[in-house]
């Protein structure tokens, strides 16, 4: 890698005058979510056909160790994204991403430590992954990896298409080479601390390699990424400090790419086309995974319903690994006039006692045990709850005790507002329910709020489904479950004050709050499918919302209806802690 550091003491005043240009451009443009493909000459080339389809991915993940907590996060807050996409518009097919990221030094090296050849230890790790997004009930279309033949068989042509074009060439190469990144570090990028040099960007231990390697001319690239990305593709990464870095990086010039290794350094990857003396350069590989589940080179028959799916609508990425991903690929898919992806969506780190989480360290949380523990949607809860929101940099704290307090939360805000409403002591009280809820709601609408609490629940009712909407577009995923939780308290705080198990409420207090809960809960339930998926379909299955009316546009007041009530469904069981 020959990217300048942004740290170089040379370029700090091109840096400032840049954070002036950035400053204007951003107050004239306005931000947008998935929007149509740019008419852009790249644009053009990509793709003439018309798309009404969504495609989101997650990294790849590396399986060179068991995953944790933050890999889950990532499924997750991918899933989420895939989820709403489904709901707010069903006929639009949607192709959700992941898998698992397998050649390189580290799996080669990991694979030695274990006595094993490389290929049986992917097989091994790599199912655990696989495992962990069928325990966390996510809802993937693909599970890629990068040992699949087809996956080959892209990564070779991505390569002859470069070469093709004059942006592959040969060179003899000195730096800094991360075994932990995967990744090439000039001088300026590392530092030398007690005999050893090590990268400043991420505090991995470099090695200084001086090899002949293939080169990719990036340098080329560089005046039209900085254009894209101060003209249509300004908003393309997300959050905005991480799209500052993007540009800024961009604009104060990039360097050439190594991208091989010498086979006889490193064995365990896809071979040069041609040249069997070198392995594709392990980045080169795993970023050509999104083309290939589109049925990249798109030239072959029967691929041609993969292909509608490119570019990706929403790309979501750990903080450190943002320059593969907005550099490195978007530069590859210019030199051959493709699209890249609408969105990237850059997550922080879970942290331990403020450190990253990490095998060597000691502080990884095991994501079997807590969703085994606690269950799953808790646990899906936890993470979008505290970690839905991507301005900030500084990680996200995992704290069992907070883990403990949302599980808490959402016992006490859903599931006992579905058994207070809804338990045979209530509706004895109540001869016909679904009569009773229906005339009271449509009287409610009619007439207007009556009272107070009234009028507090439904107004909020009535725009919480488009609000929630909104914020999961906007990528505001925090925001929208504190919306959701919020509505929620206003309900429980109604049913405190109008105690309709109570014998001495009149019938119509006591049937204006029955039937206020229950369209909460339905609505509730609609929009808290992306979220936690299993308990929402227990609830809406509980109140007897038809199969059929569980989509986006049902999260509307009054959009849908219940039938046969469960009264003895426990949705959120009081769990011990082990």
């Amino acid at each position: 890698m020959l990217l300048r550091p942004l740290h170089c003491h040379r370029r700090v005043s091109n840096a400032l005058k840049f954070t002036h240009l950035w400053s204007a451009c951003r107050q004239s443009q306005v931000r947008r979510y998935a929007s149509p493909a740019s008419s852009s000459p790249d644009a053009q080339a990509a793709s003439s056909r018309e798309r009404s389809t969504f495609y989101v991915t997650t990294p790849i993940f590396y399986p060179n160790a068991a995953p944790h907590i933050g890999h889950l996060y990532t499924l997750v807050t991918a899933d989420i994204i895939a989820r709403h996409a489904r709901l707010a518009e069903p006929d639009r097919p949607v192709f959700f991403l992941t898998g698992t990221d397998e050649h390189g030094l580290k799996i080669q090296r990991a694979a030695e430590t274990r006595g094993m050849d490389p290929l049986s230890f992917c097989n091994e790790i790599s199912e655990t992954f696989r495992e962990l997004a069928r325990v966390a009930n996510i809802s993937y279309s693909r599970f890629i990896r990068t040992t699949d033949e087809d996956h080959r068989k892209a990564v070779q042509r991505l390569w002859r298409d470069l070469d093709n074009k004059g942006f592959i060439w040969k060179d003899v190469y000195k730096g800094y080479y991360s075994v932990t990144d995967e990744c090439f570090y000039t001088r300026e990028q590392v530092e030398l601390r007690d005999g050893r040099y090590y990268a400043l960007e991420t505090g991995s231990v470099t090695e200084l390699s001086e090899e002949e390697n293939y080169m990719f001319s990036m340098s080329k690239l560089g005046e039209r990424l900085g254009s894209f990305y101060l003209s249509e593709g300004h908003d393309s990464v997300v959050p905005d400090s991480h799209a500052f870095d993007v540009t800024t990086e961009v604009h104060l010039g990039l360097g050439d790419l190594s991208v091989s290794r010498p086979r006889s350094r490193l064995e365990w990857g896809i071979p040069v086309p041609d040249d069997c003396d070198h392995t594709i350069y392990v980045w080169v590989d795993a970023l050509t995974n999104y083309l290939t589940a589109t049925g990249y080179p798109w030239t072959e028959t029967g691929k041609e319903d993969l292909a509608r799916f490119w570019p990706p609508d929403v790309q979501v990425v750990g903080k450190d690994i943002v320059r593969f991903h907005a550099i490195y690929f978007p530069a590859m898919l210019k030199a051959l006039g493709i699209q890249g992806a609408k969105k990237i969506l850059v997550h922080p780190h879970w942290t331990v006692d403020r450190k990253k989480m990490s095998k060597s360290v000691g502080n990884v949380v095991d994501p079997f045990a807590v969703i085994h523990e606690l269950g799953v949607d808790v646990v899906r809860f936890y993470l979008a709850r505290v970690g839905g929101s991507y301005s900030s940099d500084h990680g996200t704290y995992w704290s069992d005790v907070q883990l403990q307090k949302h599980s808490g939360e959402l016992r006490s805000l859903l599931g006992n507002l579905y058994s207070r409403t809804h338990s045979t002591a209530v509706m004895r009280r109540l001869e016909d329910y679904r009569g009773i809820r229906e005339v009271t709601l449509d009287a409610i609408s009619v007439d207007g709020p009556t009272c107070p609490w009234t009028f507090e629940v439904m107004n909020g009712l009535e725009s919480l489904g488009s609000q929630v909407g909104e914020d999961l577009s906007d990528f505001k995923i925090k925001d929208a479950l504190d919306r959701i939780v919020h509505q929620l308290n206003l309900v429980n705080r109604m049913l405190e004050n109008v105690r309709p198990w109570d014998a001495a409420t009149t019938t119509g207090d006591r049937a204006k709050a029955i039937a206020l809960s229950s369209e909460a809960l339905r609505i509730c339930g609609v929009v808290l499918q992306p979220f936690i998926p299993g308990k929402a379909a227990e609830l809406l299955d509980g109140l007897g919302v038809p199969a059929d009316e569980r989509e986006w546009r049902h999260s509307g007041w009054l959009a849908g209806s219940v039938g046969e009530y469960v009264s003895s469904m426990v949705l959120f069981p009081k769990v011990q802690k082990k």
